[in-house]
């Protein structure tokens, strides 16, 4: 933990071992064990080297459909359909990385980006 207890600052010790990732969706929301890490003394720097590895990543489809018809000589119909995140996949954001026994968030997913999205559109123009 550092002497000014800045945020980004904090970089803990990694004592080797291989870090298991789990399910999110599971109890505990975690997306790796973070019993390899222990928080650094106080003042000084941890052993862990910086973005070694990185969060759950994105899974995204976004999909559209456009039709035009024309109506006679000055008509127009306009029809839109979008979804977006179409297969509807958890988009989780990145885990917490705050190493302690009290208040640590280290592998704990909070938050997700948001679900399947959809909207459609009729448009006529004269």
């Amino acid at each position: 933990m550092t002497i000014t207890r800045c945020s980004g600052a904090d970089v803990p010790n990694y004592n080797g071992q291989p870090i298991h990732f789990l399910d999110p969706r599971k109890s505990g929301n975690l997306f790796f064990d973070p019993s390899p890490f222990s928080p650094e003394a106080l003042g000084t720097v941890g052993n862990a080297k910086r973005r070694f590895f990185h969060g759950p990543g994105i899974n995204n489809w976004d999909l559209a459909f456009h039709k035009n018809t024309r109506i006679g000589e000055r008509m127009a119909l306009e029809f839109r359909a979008e979804f977006f995140n179409l297969f509807n996949h958890a988009q989780f954001m990145n885990p917490g990385s705050v190493v302690g026994e009290v208040n640590g968030s280290l592998g704990q997913v909070t938050s997700a980006r948001d679900g399947r999205i959809g909207q459609m559109a009729l448009k006529l123009s004269f």
